[in-house]
Protein backbone atom coordinates (compact mmCIF):
# COMPACT_ATOMS: atom_id res chain seq x y z
CA UNK A 1 0.00 0.00 0.00
CA UNK A 2 1.49 3.34 -1.06
CA UNK A 3 0.29 5.15 2.05
CA UNK A 4 2.22 2.68 4.19
CA UNK A 5 5.40 3.51 2.29
CA UNK A 6 4.74 7.20 2.86
CA UNK A 7 4.24 6.63 6.56
CA UNK A 8 7.43 4.55 6.75
CA UNK A 9 9.30 7.77 6.00
CA UNK A 10 7.06 10.02 8.11
CA UNK A 11 6.72 8.55 11.58
CA UNK A 12 5.02 11.76 12.69
CA UNK A 13 1.73 12.35 10.92
CA UNK A 14 2.34 16.08 11.20
CA UNK A 15 5.42 15.67 9.00
CA UNK A 16 3.40 13.80 6.41
CA UNK A 17 0.69 16.46 6.19
CA UNK A 18 3.24 19.27 6.17
CA UNK A 19 4.91 17.67 3.17
CA UNK A 20 1.68 17.78 1.19
CA UNK A 21 1.07 21.40 2.15
CA UNK A 22 4.59 22.42 1.12
CA UNK A 23 4.18 20.64 -2.22
CA UNK A 24 1.07 22.71 -2.87
CA UNK A 25 2.89 25.95 -2.06
CA UNK A 26 5.65 25.13 -4.53
CA UNK A 27 3.10 24.56 -7.28
CA UNK A 28 0.92 27.53 -6.32
CA UNK A 29 3.81 30.03 -6.31
CA UNK A 30 6.05 28.34 -8.92
CA UNK A 31 8.79 28.29 -6.29
CA UNK A 32 9.53 26.83 -2.89
CA UNK A 33 9.25 30.18 -1.15
CA UNK A 34 6.36 32.22 0.13
CA UNK A 35 7.37 35.59 1.56
CA UNK A 36 4.93 35.60 4.46
CA UNK A 37 6.08 32.24 5.85
CA UNK A 38 9.74 32.23 4.85
CA UNK A 39 11.80 31.19 7.87
CA UNK A 40 8.72 30.18 9.81
CA UNK A 41 7.02 26.85 10.39
CA UNK A 42 3.98 25.83 8.38
CA UNK A 43 0.91 26.74 10.47
CA UNK A 44 -0.48 23.31 11.31
CA UNK A 45 -1.70 21.96 14.63
CA UNK A 46 -3.65 19.00 15.94
CA UNK A 47 -7.27 19.77 16.79
CA UNK A 48 -8.89 18.95 20.10
CA UNK A 49 -10.07 15.45 20.91
CA UNK A 50 -13.38 14.47 19.34
CA UNK A 51 -12.88 10.72 18.74
CA UNK A 52 -11.01 11.51 15.53
CA UNK A 53 -7.57 12.73 14.52
CA UNK A 54 -7.96 16.21 13.07
CA UNK A 55 -5.32 18.70 11.96
CA UNK A 56 -6.08 22.35 11.28
CA UNK A 57 -4.02 24.66 9.08
CA UNK A 58 -4.32 28.42 8.77
CA UNK A 59 -1.89 28.58 5.87
CA UNK A 60 -4.40 30.03 3.44
CA UNK A 61 -5.01 33.00 5.74
CA UNK A 62 -1.27 33.39 6.35
CA UNK A 63 -0.45 33.81 2.67
CA UNK A 64 -3.61 35.42 1.29
CA UNK A 65 -2.29 38.98 1.63
CA UNK A 66 1.11 38.30 0.05
CA UNK A 67 -0.54 36.34 -2.78
CA UNK A 68 -3.28 38.96 -3.25
CA UNK A 69 -5.95 36.25 -3.19
CA UNK A 70 -8.91 35.59 -0.86
CA UNK A 71 -8.12 33.11 1.92
CA UNK A 72 -11.17 30.99 1.08
CA UNK A 73 -10.04 30.70 -2.54
CA UNK A 74 -6.54 29.60 -1.55
CA UNK A 75 -7.94 27.19 1.04
CA UNK A 76 -10.20 25.60 -1.57
CA UNK A 77 -7.24 25.18 -3.93
CA UNK A 78 -5.25 23.50 -1.14
CA UNK A 79 -8.14 21.15 -0.39
CA UNK A 80 -8.43 20.19 -4.06
CA UNK A 81 -4.67 19.57 -4.22
CA UNK A 82 -4.76 17.35 -1.14
CA UNK A 83 -7.78 15.44 -2.42
CA UNK A 84 -6.04 14.72 -5.73
CA UNK A 85 -2.59 13.90 -4.45
CA UNK A 86 -2.78 12.43 -0.95
CA UNK A 87 -3.67 8.84 -1.95
CA UNK A 88 -6.89 8.94 0.13
CA UNK A 89 -4.92 9.51 3.33
CA UNK A 90 -7.24 12.23 4.58
CA UNK A 91 -10.66 13.80 4.39
CA UNK A 92 -10.23 17.53 3.87
CA UNK A 93 -12.56 20.50 3.90
CA UNK A 94 -12.55 24.29 4.10
CA UNK A 95 -14.00 26.05 7.14
CA UNK A 96 -14.60 29.84 7.02
CA UNK A 97 -12.80 32.20 7.06
CA UNK A 98 -10.13 29.99 5.49
CA UNK A 99 -9.20 27.17 7.85
CA UNK A 100 -8.28 23.81 6.33
CA UNK A 101 -9.50 20.80 8.31
CA UNK A 102 -7.57 17.60 7.59
CA UNK A 103 -9.04 14.46 9.15
CA UNK A 104 -7.22 11.13 9.06
CA UNK A 105 -9.17 8.20 7.66
CA UNK A 106 -9.07 4.82 9.40
CA UNK A 107 -6.77 3.21 6.83
CA UNK A 108 -4.18 5.94 7.43
CA UNK A 109 -4.30 5.42 11.18
CA UNK A 110 -3.99 1.66 10.64
CA UNK A 111 -0.89 2.17 8.48
CA UNK A 112 0.62 4.51 11.07
CA UNK A 113 -0.02 2.02 13.87
CA UNK A 114 1.51 -0.74 11.72
CA UNK A 115 4.70 1.29 11.34
CA UNK A 116 4.94 1.71 15.10
CA UNK A 117 4.19 -1.84 16.15
CA UNK A 118 5.52 -4.41 13.67
CA UNK A 119 9.13 -5.62 13.44
CA UNK A 120 10.95 -4.53 10.32
CA UNK A 121 10.04 -0.88 10.90
CA UNK A 122 12.69 -0.19 13.52
CA UNK A 123 14.42 2.21 11.15
CA UNK A 124 11.42 4.49 11.68
CA UNK A 125 12.53 5.29 15.22
CA UNK A 126 11.00 8.13 17.17
CA UNK A 127 14.01 10.37 16.79
CA UNK A 128 14.07 13.98 15.76
CA UNK A 129 15.67 15.00 12.51
CA UNK A 130 19.20 16.39 12.56
CA UNK A 131 17.66 19.81 12.04
CA UNK A 132 15.59 19.41 15.19
CA UNK A 133 18.48 18.04 17.23
CA UNK A 134 20.63 21.00 16.25
CA UNK A 135 18.16 23.31 17.98
CA UNK A 136 18.67 21.61 21.34
CA UNK A 137 22.08 22.18 22.86
CA UNK A 138 21.59 20.05 25.97
CA UNK A 139 19.32 17.10 26.85
CA UNK A 140 15.88 18.13 28.02
CA UNK A 141 16.00 16.93 31.63
CA UNK A 142 13.17 18.87 33.21
CA UNK A 143 12.75 18.91 36.96
CA UNK A 144 9.77 16.73 37.57
CA UNK A 145 7.60 15.65 40.45
CA UNK A 146 8.75 12.17 41.48
CA UNK A 147 5.16 10.91 41.59
CA UNK A 148 4.63 11.98 37.98
CA UNK A 149 7.78 10.14 36.93
CA UNK A 150 6.64 7.04 38.79
CA UNK A 151 3.27 7.13 37.00
CA UNK A 152 4.99 7.24 33.62
CA UNK A 153 7.42 4.47 34.56
CA UNK A 154 4.59 2.37 35.97
CA UNK A 155 2.55 2.69 32.78
CA UNK A 156 5.60 1.68 30.73
CA UNK A 157 6.37 -1.36 32.88
CA UNK A 158 2.68 -2.34 32.92
CA UNK A 159 2.60 -2.35 29.12
CA UNK A 160 5.70 -4.56 29.08
CA UNK A 161 4.23 -6.97 31.64
CA UNK A 162 0.93 -7.31 29.79
CA UNK A 163 2.70 -7.93 26.48
CA UNK A 164 4.88 -10.64 28.03
CA UNK A 165 1.79 -12.31 29.48
CA UNK A 166 0.04 -12.17 26.11
CA UNK A 167 3.03 -13.75 24.40
CA UNK A 168 3.16 -16.59 26.94
CA UNK A 169 -0.52 -17.28 26.27
CA UNK A 170 0.00 -17.30 22.50
CA UNK A 171 -2.03 -14.17 21.80
CA UNK A 172 0.86 -12.41 20.08
CA UNK A 173 4.42 -13.16 18.94
CA UNK A 174 6.96 -10.53 19.90
CA UNK A 175 10.32 -9.71 18.37
CA UNK A 176 12.68 -9.12 21.30
CA UNK A 177 15.85 -8.58 19.27
CA UNK A 178 16.13 -5.28 21.10
CA UNK A 179 15.60 -6.14 24.75
CA UNK A 180 14.03 -2.73 25.42
CA UNK A 181 11.55 -2.92 22.54
CA UNK A 182 8.35 -4.87 22.19
CA UNK A 183 7.24 -5.17 18.56
CA UNK A 184 5.01 -7.71 16.86
CA UNK A 185 6.52 -10.25 14.49
CA UNK A 186 3.31 -10.39 12.45
CA UNK A 187 1.06 -7.61 11.13
CA UNK A 188 -1.88 -6.73 13.35
CA UNK A 189 -5.36 -6.67 11.87
CA UNK A 190 -6.28 -3.07 12.67
CA UNK A 191 -9.18 -2.85 10.21
CA UNK A 192 -12.37 -4.88 10.04
CA UNK A 193 -14.03 -6.14 6.85
CA UNK A 194 -15.55 -2.69 6.31
CA UNK A 195 -12.08 -1.08 6.46
CA UNK A 196 -12.92 0.59 9.76
CA UNK A 197 -10.71 0.47 12.84
CA UNK A 198 -11.55 -2.42 15.16
CA UNK A 199 -10.51 -0.26 18.08
CA UNK A 200 -13.31 2.31 18.26
CA UNK A 201 -14.09 2.49 21.99
CA UNK A 202 -13.86 6.07 23.29
CA UNK A 203 -10.87 5.23 25.48
CA UNK A 204 -9.09 3.50 22.59
CA UNK A 205 -9.64 6.56 20.42
CA UNK A 206 -8.35 8.87 23.16
CA UNK A 207 -5.21 6.76 23.60
CA UNK A 208 -4.55 6.94 19.84
CA UNK A 209 -5.09 10.70 19.96
CA UNK A 210 -2.48 11.03 22.70
CA UNK A 211 -0.05 8.73 20.87
CA UNK A 212 -0.30 10.81 17.69
CA UNK A 213 0.20 14.02 19.67
CA UNK A 214 3.29 12.82 21.54
CA UNK A 215 4.88 11.28 18.43
CA UNK A 216 4.39 14.59 16.60
CA UNK A 217 6.18 16.36 19.46
CA UNK A 218 8.94 13.75 19.59
CA UNK A 219 9.72 13.84 15.89
CA UNK A 220 8.80 17.24 14.47
CA UNK A 221 11.60 19.75 14.12
CA UNK A 222 9.56 22.72 15.30
CA UNK A 223 8.88 21.27 18.75
CA UNK A 224 12.26 22.43 20.07
CA UNK A 225 12.70 22.27 23.84
CA UNK A 226 9.44 24.00 24.74
CA UNK A 227 7.49 20.79 25.31
CA UNK A 228 6.71 19.89 28.92
CA UNK A 229 7.75 16.26 28.56
CA UNK A 230 6.77 15.21 32.05
CA UNK A 231 3.25 16.50 31.37
CA UNK A 232 3.17 14.84 27.95
CA UNK A 233 4.24 11.54 29.48
CA UNK A 234 1.73 11.90 32.30
CA UNK A 235 -1.11 12.60 29.85
CA UNK A 236 -0.19 9.52 27.81
CA UNK A 237 0.10 7.33 30.91
CA UNK A 238 -3.33 8.51 32.08
CA UNK A 239 -4.81 7.73 28.66
CA UNK A 240 -3.29 4.25 28.95
CA UNK A 241 -4.86 3.75 32.39
CA UNK A 242 -8.29 4.74 31.05
CA UNK A 243 -7.84 2.34 28.15
CA UNK A 244 -6.69 -0.52 30.36
CA UNK A 245 -9.57 -0.05 32.82
CA UNK A 246 -12.28 -0.08 30.16
CA UNK A 247 -10.98 -2.12 27.20
CA UNK A 248 -10.46 -5.78 28.02
CA UNK A 249 -8.01 -8.10 26.30
CA UNK A 250 -8.51 -11.36 28.16
CA UNK A 251 -11.66 -13.29 29.09
CA UNK A 252 -14.51 -13.13 26.58
CA UNK A 253 -12.63 -10.79 24.25
CA UNK A 254 -9.73 -13.21 23.91
CA UNK A 255 -12.11 -16.13 23.31
CA UNK A 256 -14.69 -14.56 21.03
CA UNK A 257 -12.79 -11.75 19.31
CA UNK A 258 -9.06 -12.54 19.23
CA UNK A 259 -8.41 -9.96 16.48
CA UNK A 260 -9.75 -7.22 18.75
CA UNK A 261 -7.58 -8.54 21.57
CA UNK A 262 -4.53 -8.41 19.28
CA UNK A 263 -5.37 -4.87 18.15
CA UNK A 264 -5.54 -3.79 21.78
CA UNK A 265 -2.19 -5.44 22.38
CA UNK A 266 -0.93 -3.41 19.43
CA UNK A 267 -1.93 -0.26 21.30
CA UNK A 268 0.15 -1.51 24.24
CA UNK A 269 3.14 -1.92 21.92
CA UNK A 270 2.74 1.63 20.61
CA UNK A 271 2.25 3.05 24.10
CA UNK A 272 5.33 1.27 25.44
CA UNK A 273 7.47 2.57 22.57
CA UNK A 274 6.33 6.17 22.95
CA UNK A 275 6.60 6.19 26.76
CA UNK A 276 10.12 4.77 26.51
CA UNK A 277 11.09 7.55 24.11
CA UNK A 278 9.73 10.19 26.48
CA UNK A 279 11.43 8.69 29.54
CA UNK A 280 14.83 7.92 28.05
CA UNK A 281 15.26 10.46 25.26
CA UNK A 282 13.50 13.49 26.76
CA UNK A 283 13.60 13.08 30.54
CA UNK A 284 16.86 11.15 30.75
CA UNK A 285 15.28 8.55 33.04
CA UNK A 286 15.28 4.77 32.82
CA UNK A 287 12.21 3.12 31.27
CA UNK A 288 11.81 0.00 33.45
CA UNK A 289 10.51 -3.23 31.97
CA UNK A 290 9.32 -4.16 35.45
CA UNK A 291 8.95 -2.41 38.80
Amino acid sequence: MCYRLLLDQNKAIKHLITGYLVSFFSIFTNSGEITSIKGKKVPLYQGGYNQKILYISGMAMSISKSQNSPAMEIAQAIVEHLSRNSASLFNVKVVPPGWIHIELVDSTLAAWLHCLTVSGNEECSLEQSEQAKSKISVPNRQLTNSLTIFKIQYAHSRCCSLLCTAEKEGLIELDRTNIKSFVSVNPISWLNCDQKLRINHADESFLIYQLVKVVDDLVCADSGSSINWSKAGENLSQAFERFWCNCRIWGEVKIHDPELAQARLGLLIATQLVLRSVLEDKLGIVAPVEL
